[in-house]
């Protein structure tokens, strides 16, 4: 089953469907047709392939009022090794450039470095001539954005820069340009956005955030100033190292919950009796992405 992350990032693609000619040309560096609108198409590729097998964003670019297509890409996020990718790959470019009449690339995005080089290595076909060499957009590929302005325009692209960039030195400059966008977001949109980018941060990022409210810097939006404030009176509120220890227990608790997922009795009371604070940061951010509960406790590092 597709993890929290998986989803949130092809829901980035879906909502902003200029990202992925966006992606290639900035930050891939491949040419791209003019168009004059990019449309997320239907990704069932049952044509030639069991139900069970679809990519997880098409987007076709098209051009004039006749809407020609100009060029299609299938987007694909990969967060793990998956030898089957290798061989369904080549069938959804084949197949998308066959249904839409027009050039088609494949697009793969990952956050692991690791993973994007497996992802890179080219795939023969075994066809004389066919191999196909996929593009990969990988944490190194990602911009690192840290200007409001910027932030504003392409509010998806700071997402994944916090995604990619969320735990490096730039981490606090990523999170106060996304929180000078989110202002401009639908209520959905923030929601979900908001979440990745602040789970996806190092804790030495988010520390800072209030401190900069302390000191009276002036966050450019409602939501900014609200989160931040919200995070300067419970600590004050806390005061104790019990205090966090029991609200980073609570958060690790209702990520599960938010996500349906059922919470067996043992798991929720290891995670109430933590007293290693970077142990509950590790359980907060994998809350996010594990299919069961239990897989908490049994993922190595625990």
């Amino acid at each position: 089953m597709p993890s929290v992350t998986h989803e949130a990032l092809v829901e980035l693609f879906k909502n902003r469907p200029t990202l992925a000619a966006e992606m290639l040309h900035d930050a891939l560096g491949q040419p791209v047709p003019a168009f004059t609108e990019a449309r997320v198409v239907s990704s069932d590729l049952t044509e030639v392939l069991p139900s069970d097998r679809r990519a997880d964003v098409i987007v076709v670019l098209l051009v004039g009022e006749l809407e020609r297509p100009a060029m299609a890409i299938v987007v694909e996020v990969q967060l793990g090794v998956d030898p089957d990718k290798r061989y369904v790959w080549p069938v959804y470019v084949v197949q998308t450039r066959a249904r839409n009449r027009c050039p088609t690339q494949l697009l793969v995005v990952t956050i692991d470095a690791e993973i994007a080089r497996w992802c890179s290595r080219p795939i023969d076909t075994g066809h004389p001539g066919l191999t196909l060499a996929p593009l990969v957009l990988g944490p190194e590929g990602v911009p690192v954005v840290t200007d409001a302005e910027q932030a504003k325009a392409s509010p998806e692209v700071v997402v994944l820069s916090a995604m990619a960039h969320g735990q490096g030195e730039a981490a606090e400059a990523i999170g106060v340009a996304f929180l000078a966008a989110a202002a401009g977001l639908d209520e959905e949109r923030r929601a979900l956005y908001g979440d990745l980018v602040l789970s996806s941060l190092n804790e030495a990022a988010r520390r800072t955030l209030e401190a900069m409210m302390k000191s009276g810097y002036e966050f450019q939006s409602e939501f900014a100033r609200s989160y931040v404030a919200k995070g300067v009176e419970k600590g004050r509120e806390e005061g104790r190292q019990a205090g966090l220890l029991e609200a980073k227990a609570q958060a690790v608790l209702s990520v599960l919950e938010a996500r349906g997922l059922e919470i067996p009795a043992e798991v929720r009371e290891r995670v109430l009796e933590s007293t290693d604070v970077a142990e509950l940061d590790r359980w907060i951010r994998r809350a996010a992405s594990v299919g069961d509960a239990r897989e908490l406790l049994t993922m190595t590092g625990s």
